[in-house]
């Protein structure tokens, strides 16, 4: 083990390695902005600054409601954006030719993207693959299908278990507040014909079960199957661990006020690509599921709170009539994607805050699985934010955790440059980005409850 002073000391040199490969520079580059359609309807955005450092940073941007406006994205936020073309990278991304559970168009989109920027400004020295939330699942199904067109990836809290496990995770919690909620019985969940009013039922039977403390520990249980974490306002602490009240309370916010429209709307959407329901749960065991969930001291607080029997909510549950699956459409949403852990020989970097109650922390260990299963373990790198909240990173955080990937390319080793020590160091050193103490911390994602992958199954 290192010294106190050795590790400082390794620390420092390390930091100072990784700032060196995106030292600000003092002049605003002059920037050439391209855009266009694609044959397809899609659009796309490209920016070069002059000079240019040779690599080109492929965007892919998360998930659009359908209805609501979709633009070409080439990166997150205005302050890495600018940061990034001061500093000599070229930007790329591509709207899809579609909004929802877009990947069977994004893909394909931004690889002709990519075609684009090569006809245009010759190809890149390298060309990194990044995103956020279903813009993460894309960038690691773009390294999956086409390895040879990236040199590394950074996945930012992606959905990394895969489209099938998602969605089956997602089944565990709507079928848990369909079973044991006053009046849901009506409610569908899957091959759901009205979505409006489907989450307006949704909507007003989950209010209502918040009003009761039987309510509150039937949530805790139904938020426990999909394992969401207790934590939901960035700007507040993370509740205590014992603080049961405030973690269902914080439950109930991501539920009502962004999990709810996924679950008992949005799911048409994928169903209507699928051609079916691609979500099962028949051979589940919620007792197991459960047992395995990260909130499991808080379902046994709640329903003890409430005077309620555990055991007899999940044996119902466990004696419930089950959903099957459509086999045409989960080979639909395996090929949309799931991850068989090949990662072309390319370095991944995967990044997630410990908050996050729509694509959940979990996912993380979902993907590792697959990628050490397939032998590639030493080629990925996973941190981790502790903040609440869905892809909340700070410029500064995004640009050490680039940073950091970069200096694996330049190196050909990891080195040190993922410990949360250094990255907050990175971090901290960014000027105008650092909007907020970065918040890189040691972290071990728990089992994902409901796993699915090209190397399982």
């Amino acid at each position: 083990m290192f010294g106190v002073k050795a590790r400082h000391a390794v620390i420092a040199l390390v930091v100072a390695m990784v700032a060196a490969i995106a030292a600000p520079v003092t002049a605003s580059a002059a920037v050439t902005v391209t855009t266009g359609t694609l044959a397809d309807g899609a659009t796309y955005l490209i920016e070069v600054p002059s000079p240019w450092n040779g690599t080109l940073l492929l965007y892919s941007h998360g998930y659009v409601v359908p209805g609501h406006s979709n633009p070409a994205q080439d990166v997150g936020d205005p302050g890495t954006r600018g940061f990034l073309l001061e500093n000599g990278f070229a930007l790329a991304g591509s709207s899809y030719a579609s909004t929802g559970w877009a990947l069977s168009e994004a893909i394909p989109d931004q690889i002709a993207t990519l075609d684009l920027f090569t006809g245009k400004f010759g190809a890149p020295t390298r060309t990194i693959a990044w995103g956020h939330s279903l813009g993460g699942i894309i960038t690691a199904g773009l390294l999956q299908k086409y390895p040879g067109r990236f040199t590394a990836a950074l996945p930012m809290s992606g959905v990394l278990a895969g489209g099938v496990g998602t969605w089956n995770q997602a089944l565990d919690s709507q079928f848990a507040i369909q079973q044991l909620l006053p009046g849901a019985s009506g409610l569908q969940i899957v091959h759901i014909t009205n979505p409006g009013a489907n989450l307006n039922n949704a909507e007003t039977l989950i209010a209502a079960a918040q009003l009761t403390e039987a309510g509150k520990a039937r949530l805790a249980l139904a938020s426990a199957l999909g394992d969401l974490p207790g934590w939901f306002d960035p700007a507040s602490p993370e509740p205590a661990a014992t603080d049961y009240a405030a973690q269902e309370l914080n439950q109930f916010t991501w539920i009502k006020l962004v999990d709810a429209p996924f679950l008992f709307a949005l799911r048409a959407e994928l169903e209507f690509r699928a051609g079916g329901n691609p979500s099962w749960n028949t051979g589940v065991n919620y007792t197991k599921q459960l047992s395995n969930s990260i909130d499991l001291a808080e379902v046994q607080a709640l329903y003890q709170q409430a005077g309620l029997s555990l055991d007899t909510d999940l044996a119902t549950l466990n004696n419930a009539a089950r959903i099957s699956a459509n086999p045409a459409s989960v080979d639909y949403l395996t090929q949309n994607i799931v991850f068989n852990g090949d990662l072309g020989g390319k370095p991944v970097l995967t990044m997630h805050t410990t908050g996050d109650g729509l694509v959940v922390d979990t996912d993380e260990q979902a993907y590792r699985s697959a990628v050490n299963k397939a032998g590639n373990g030493s080629l990925l790198r996973e941190v981790f934010v502790h903040r609440a909240g869905h892809c909340t990173f700070t410029p500064a955080e995004t640009v050490a955790a680039l940073q950091a990937l970069i200096s694996r390319l330049d190196t050909g080793h990891w080195a040190g440059v993922t410990d949360p020590s250094v990255l907050n160091a990175n971090a901290s050193s960014l000027g105008t980005l650092n909007v907020g103490p970065p918040s890189f911390i040691p972290f071990e994602p728990a089992r994902f409850l409901r796993p699915f992958n090209s190397s399982t199954h």
